[in-house]
């Protein structure tokens, strides 16, 4: 096992139980693991030694939720000025073509920003298999991350539920609960690992109410429990799928979800926000968690969650920049400022403080991945999953005053300068150690370019011009 030695640094915030920020501070891994951290450390030599001086160390920070397939699928006119049940129509006619090498090359450069700002876990939901394509597209996000060296968590989701049947997406992106049922075993059989250091671990994910089938639900959780793994969907993103589900099922979205088995403390939800004061009292009584997507409900105006009352209520919140198509981008950084700001112009000045936000994206996210004995925080035992930036930058001129707060407050207007994960550099410079950056983005830009294209020949839509809502459903 190699060994690592961070020293000197203008300071190291570990947000452990303490809060503890340490002057000066050092730090030791032998392999994964973190053995000594603070200051006088005995160790003046390593494998890999850093001189921290004038950077701040802070823990990785956390994704709980994304949709790394949407990379491909950024700024696009046609869909960005809806709400979410249009968005998604909009963009079902482009993913249908999505191919494996898609896969692949969209989760490189979502990780990829991932690990650029300052996030060294991710958790993905790819949910999006359409025919024709293989099965196996979530080995494609598996091998990415591999090659970056971010830790992942990824989640097999599915689509079951097509038009024909009452659902929302189209029936060629949709799979037989057989199929679904069959794959996700498989990946978890082949990838999960519950070892306390594990560069994998596998989740359980059909999409959401309104595009899975209430079978899928209840099998797709009897799975999960026995094997052990967590439980993730979506739910109470939009005041739509609450329409939905009334109409559909007469009841609510978490009252649907609680009688299929998905309430528990190995269940985490994606968004969160329409939940009543009941259902928030439920979730918490049942340690659930819930990944708050700021950016991604801004633009699709699905609403503020109501962040205080779960955490009053004991319901487990980290962070998630959710869908590239939806956030525009996976920077982790960004995704904590704005939601900072958000609940700082909700709910009051005395709403969310900056460290209480990296906190979120922290702990609060290590709660909500079930993992908190390894991540989350920097102290002895758990991973050597860190980032560092320069505060000799001209950008923090005048800001130096609470390290902690600094990335919140002020904001990082380029990449962290290194982060590390596992005891292994990532991003060295801000650049990417592992892959090359100017080949990913090419591929990457050729692959969106050539999925406009045949969306925009099977629709007749421009799906590269159009803006009108009405353009988003003329065929």
């Amino acid at each position: 096992m190699g060994t690592l030695l961070i020293k000197n640094a203008r300071s190291i915030v570990t947000m452990d139980e303490e809060r503890r920020v340490i002057p000066g501070g050092s730090l030791y891994a032998i392999g994964q693991e973190i053995v000594a951290i603070g200051t006088d450390l005995p160790y003046k030599d390593a494998d890999t030694v850093i001189d921290a001086a004038g950077m701040i160390v802070y823990p990785g920070l956390i994704n709980t939720h994304h949709h790394l397939f949407q990379t491909l699928t950024r700024n696009l006119p046609l869909a960005q000025d809806c709400t979410l049940f249009d968005w998604l129509c909009t963009l079902y006619d482009i993913w249908r073509n999505l191919r494996a090498e898609d896969i692949y090359i969209s989760a490189a450069v979502g990780l990829g920003e991932l690990l650029k700002t300052g996030c060294t876990t991710a958790a993905d939901h790819f949910y999006c298999f359409p025919n024709g394509a293989s099965d196996e597209l979530i080995d494609e996000e598996i091998r990415a991350a591999a090659e970056l060296g971010i830790r992942f968590y990824p989640t097999r989701g599915s689509m079951t539920l097509g038009r024909s049947r009452g659902g929302l997406p189209p029936d060629e992106i949709c799979q037989s609960d057989e199929v679904v049922l069959k794959d996700t075993q498989r990946v978890i059989e082949t990838y999960h690992s519950d070892d306390k250091f594990a560069m994998v671990r596998v989740g359980v994910a059909p999409c959401a109410p309104f595009n899975v089938t209430s079978e899928l639900l209840k099998e797709s959780a009897a799975m999960a429990r026995s094997y052990k793994v967590r439980m993730h969907t979506h739910l109470a993103e939009t005041i739509d799928e609450e329409q939905y589900c009334l109409e559909r099922f007469g009841m609510r979205p978490l009252d649907y979800m609680e009688q299929r088995g998905w309430v528990g403390d190995d269940v985490w939800f994606a968004h969160g926000i329409h939940f009543n004061d009941d259902e928030i009292r439920l979730l918490g009584s049942h340690s659930c968690g819930i990944a708050h997507c700021a950016t991604s409900n801004m633009k699709l105006s699905s609403g503020v969650f109501p962040v205080h009352r779960m955490l009053d209520a004991g319901v487990r919140v980290g962070l998630g920049v959710d869908g590239s198509a939806s956030n525009d981008g996976s920077n982790m950084l960004a995704e904590a400022r704005v939601s900072y700001l958000l609940h700082k112009l909700a709910h009051g000045p005395n709403s969310l403080r900056a460290e209480e936000v990296l906190a979120l994206a922290t702990r609060g996210s290590a709660s909500v991945l079930g993992w908190e004995d390894a991540i989350g925080s920097l102290e002895v035992g758990k991973a050597a999953d860190l980032f560092m930036i320069d505060t000799r930058r001209m950008e923090f001129a005048g800001a130096l005053f609470d390290d902690a707060a600094l990335p919140i407050i002020v904001g990082m207007s380029r990449p962290v300068d290194m982060t590390v994960v596992g005891g292994k550099v990532v991003v060295r410079d801000g650049k990417l150690t592992n892959v090359d950056e100017t080949r990913v983005a090419a591929e990457a830009q050729a692959a969106a370019a050539r999925l406009l294209n045949e969306a925009t020949l099977r629709t007749k839509i421009n799906y590269r011009m159009a803006r009108q809502a009405g353009q988003r459903i003329a065929r």
